[in-house]
This record gives C-alpha cells, structure tokens and sequence, in this order.
C-alpha cells in the first residue's frame, strides 16, 4: 500500500509539472485556462491531504515541517492558496509569482527514488573536499582574470578586473559565450591554459562524487534488503532478527 501511495502520488507530481509548463504557452493558457484551474485546485488539494497527514501520523511533526522535503511540499502547495488573498494593484504579477512556486514540486520526486538517497548521501560525504576544490577554483579565476587585465588592458574588452573574472570563469567553465576574448599572442596562451585546465574543473567534482557512491555500494554489501514490515526499513545487517530502526521482528526468511 506504501509503494501503491507512493506511485500514485509520482504521477500526480509529473501531471502538475506539466500542467505548470503547459499553462506558461500562451495560446494553451487561454484555451484551457478554465481547465487548467480546475485542475490545479484537484491536485493543490489532494498535496494539502497529503502534507496535513505526513504532520499528523509522524512522530515528530517539527522535524518534518523545518526538513528539506517538509518545506518543498509546503512551498509547492501553497501558492495556490495565498493567490485567494494577494490584492492590490499589481495582483496579477504577484498571481504569475506565486504560480512559478508550485515548480517545486518537481523537487518531491526525489523523495521516491530510491537511488536518490545514495546519491544526496554521496554529496554530503564529500562535501568538505567539494567545498576545497571550489575555493581552489575561485583562487585561480581571480588570479587569471587579474593576468588577464594587466596583459591585454581596456582596448581588448578587460575593462576591469571583475569583468576580466567574468571571462576567466566562463573559459574555466568552457562555456565560452565569445563576447570577451583575447587580442594579443600572451593572452591567447594564457586562455588556452585556461581552457584545458576546465577539462581537469568538470572532471574533478565527478570523481570524488563517483568515489563517494562507490564507498556507499561497497558498505550495502553487509547490509541484506530484507524490509521491516512495520516501517519499510531496508538496510539490516546479516542475519538480523528484529529491525533496527523500530524493534519490529523481521520475517523468519
């Protein structure tokens, strides 16, 4: 019954995603905008059920209301509901604002996939050295868009040092919109330096992400799938009896 909820609410998260996209085209909006609002009103309903029982069955309402997941389904429901009460003169612009919140739902989904667990696991564990390589990052762009101010100046388009920042960090990035770029044989070799250390920027975050999930798989290995029938807890270890997360008694199998 769990997983049956779960399903049925997936499904009405991606309907409301594409209704949100749907309703931003003009012409749909003004076809079907009676449509479009009557379904929006079934679905903002059945999410205010949903949120009002997570905050009535869990034990410790608090920490789901201030949780990430708990704030998502708030922010995605609730749109709906302050649009009745915004007036004034701009409540049209103010309507359309509110509207661009209930994309948040898009964020719900994370919550029934399993693997998206690992993955925010993953993130977490390897956040500290993220964050190192990231300032590692920012040294290196201030200090080439400051060699880059100096070497091609004003006349090429480095105006100043944050704008020569800009164009080190859209190089880094291999982003490259163009509307920046080097004049002088110097400061094409320093960009071409810039521009083959981005390869190593974009590879670097993957690998210690990838060698975090890798860890994570090899510590599921000890850990049987067998499901507590109370809580659906998943993770037990070899030849656990009772589950411990709640005590409940595992199947003899």
């Amino acid at each position: 019954m769990g997983k049956l909820f779960d399903l049925a609410l997936l499904v009405i998260i991606l309907l409301s995603i594409a209704l949100v996209m749907l309703e931003s085209i003009a012409e749909f909006n003004i076809k079907f905008a009676r449509e479009f609002y009557i379904a929006e009103w079934i679905i903002t309903f059945l999410f205010s059920i949903e949120y009002l029982l997570r905050i009535i069955t869990i034990k410790k309402p608090k920490k789901y209301i201030f949780s990430f997941y708990g704030i998502v389904d708030l922010l995605s429901t609730l749109p709906s509901y302050l649009a009745l009460f915004i007036g004034g003169f701009n409540m049209l612009f103010a309507l359309r604002a509110l509207r661009l919140l209930r994309i948040f739902r898009v964020l719900k989904i994370t919550r029934y996939i399993g693997e998206s667990n690992k993955l925010m696991q993953a993130l977490r564990d390897s956040r500290a050295k993220i964050f190192v390589f990231l300032f590692a990052v920012i040294i290196i762009t201030i200090i080439m868009g400051t060699v880059m101010y100096l070497v091609e100046g004003p006349e090429n388009g480095f105006t100043s040092i944050p704008i020569s920042i800009y164009w080190s960090i859209v190089t880094l990035t291999t982003v490259g919109y163009g509307d920046i770029h080097p004049g002088t044989p110097l400061g094409q070799f320093i960009a071409s330096f810039i521009m083959i250390t981005g390869y190593g920027v974009i590879a670097v975050p993957t690998g210690i992400v990838s060698a975090e999930l890798s860890k994570g798989s090899h510590k599921d290995i000890h850990l049987n799938t067998q499901a507590c029938p109370n809580c659906n807890e998943s993770k037990h270890l070899d030849g656990a009896i009772f589950c411990h997360k709640c005590g409940h008694r595992l199947n003899e199998a």
